[in-house]
């Protein structure tokens, strides 16, 4: 048999009651009553490969592969990642490989990253060690001049003919 290791209720110590205060919230309602609080970011792992295009309303960190387009606010590319696509976002951090444009408002390239395309940006800054091969150009509000131009031309409706 095995042993009953269960105490009874009566000789159980009573927890010392907690001290009048305001109500406690979880950290999901406090995120959500904090104005300027940034959620956590979403994660691309290194093992994971995406084919088409991401968008984000938060912070997106990728340590693995993506064929496609990426939109957010902040983007980290990570040493072990490999992008073929676009980069749109307000600020976007570079130390793995990206093989497209980067648009961001500020744009940060740091040692180990590996870039061909060009980079559209209103602050831009390449450490030393940083690969770059392609056009710097800078822009007052590159994200939003991207808006613009990724808009296809508006078509008039054909009339039927019945």
């Amino acid at each position: 048999m095995l042993p009953n290791f269960k105490k009874n209720e009566a000789e159980m110590p009573k927890p010392p009651a907690p001290p009048a205060q305001a109500p406690i919230q979880n950290s999901t309602t406090l995120a959500s009553t904090r104005p300027g609080d940034r959620m956590p970011p979403s994660v691309i792992g290194p093992d994971l490969t995406i084919t088409g295009n991401l968008s984000s309303e938060g912070q997106v960190q990728i340590d693995g592969r993506v064929e496609g387009d990426i939109r957010g606010t902040h983007i980290i590319v990570g040493e072990r990642a490999h992008i073929t696509g676009g980069i749109i976002a307000e600020e976007v951090v570079v130390r793995g490989h990206v093989m497209g444009s980067v648009r961001g408002k500020r744009v940060m390239l740091q040692a180990q990253s590996h870039v061909e395309g060009d980079i559209y940006h209103k602050a831009l800054a390449i450490e030393q060690g940083a690969f770059f091969e392609g056009k710097s150009r800078r822009s007052e509000d590159p994200v939003a001049a991207a808006a613009t131009a990724e808009k296809p031309p508006m078509i008039a409706p054909v009339p039927e003919v019945s």
